[in-house]
């Protein structure tokens, strides 16, 4: 079970290729998980009868969920890299942001990547593939974007009904913001 994460450059490069630091610097699970980040591997092809995944779902409370396929043709304006359309769609994924509630993503295909900052606000890329269940904190900053594959099917997951209201940075006077800032001190 192994999930390949590494500190970015800052480069302004295409958002969706890599960006590692030269030499490279990758970050383990141990350091995301004290960030409040969980992972699981689990096998994709049976996704609709998993009972690994019905093991999480009961475990975390998540009762609702959905599946989102992103890619060229479900994106209008796709091929158009000059279209304000498009650009703000990617720009929405990549936009720093947080979110009241944990963010729980399944990529049942296809790859896409997840920035999330560290304690010290630099940036940690985390690389996710076919079977790969990540959470993410309520209250931590992060932002979203594909690989150079442009696809990724995602199933999203919430506790409750689904809410999917994005809080673009600067956001921390947010209770929940102060709320995770403080669980990093602590840990």
């Amino acid at each position: 079970m192994t999930l390949e994460a590494w500190y970015m450059d800052s480069s302004e490069e295409d958002q969706r290729k890599p960006h590692r630091l030269n030499p490279n610097q990758p970050v383990p699970l141990e350091d995301l998980n004290q960030l409040g980040v969980f992972y699981w591997k689990l096998n994709a092809d049976i996704y609709e009868a998993d009972p690994e995944l019905e093991k999480i779902r009961k475990e975390q409370g998540y009762t609702y969920m959905d599946i989102l396929s992103i890619r060229k043709d479900t994106l209008p304006d796709y091929e158009n890299k000059n279209s304000v359309r498009l650009s703000l769609q990617l720009k929405m994924f990549f936009t720093e942001h947080l979110h009241l509630d944990d963010e729980i993503r399944y990529i049942l295909d296809g790859r896409a990547y997840f920035d999330i900052r560290d304690k010290q606000d630099r940036w940690i890329r985390i690389v996710l593939g076919k079977g790969d269940l990540i959470t993410l904190p309520a209250g931590i900053y992060h932002r979203f974007t594909l690989d150079e594959t442009d696809y990724t099917k995602v199933m999203r997951l919430f506790v409750g009904e689904p809410v999917w209201k994005a809080y673009n940075r600067p956001a921390d006077d947010f209770d929940i913001r102060q709320k995770y800032v403080a669980s990093l001190k602590a840990s």
